[in-house]
């Protein structure tokens, strides 16, 4: 679960610094507020042998229905940042399953893979190119396609 919940605060902080809103020492604050508030979420709806199980309990979403993820809202509140200062695109959506974390910038948009892990530690060692590979996806001129709330039922979010 630690790998994954880096590999999301480092997509996240990466994120946030793009905005150009926040001080290095808040942004440095928030990630660290975030990854306990992800790590004390997970802790019991966590599945290795199971991937998809609990799926959606481990979704961290902002939409046009959800504005406001309560994980990144919370660590927001614990390190004194405004949420609005966090400058994420309108729609995201990142799923943190075990050995994966995948995102998605919009309801309709085709999903990607931000990190994959295997067992192999050697592969793993790779995180931030990882991780930063998968940013490079993201472009300035964000916009958004409609919205909806529906999930589909798939196993992973990426197949």
């Amino acid at each position: 679960m630690r790998r994954e919940i880096a590999a999301v605060v480092f997509f996240l902080k990466r994120l946030v610094k793009r905005g150009d809103k926040l001080e290095t020492d808040k942004v440095e604050l928030f990630v660290e507020r975030l990854a306990v508030a992800l790590q004390e979420k997970f802790k019991g709806h966590w599945h290795p042998e199971n991937p998809s199980k609990g799926q959606a309990y481990r979704c961290i979403r902002v939409n046009m229905f959800h504005r406001q993820d309560p994980e990144l809202l919370r660590a927001c509140r614990e390190s004194g940042v405004q949420y609005s200062d966090l400058r994420l695109p309108l729609e995201l959506t990142l799923w943190v399953d075990p050995g994966e974390v995948c995102c998605r910038y919009a309801e309709h948009s085709p999903c990607f893979s931000v990190a994959r892990f295997s067992n192999n530690d050697e592969e793993d060692k790779c995180i931030a190119k990882k991780v930063t590979q998968a940013l490079e996806r993201v472009t300035s001129d964000y916009h958004s396609g409609s919205s909806s709330d529906e999930e589909s039922a798939r196993t992973s979010p990426c197949s």
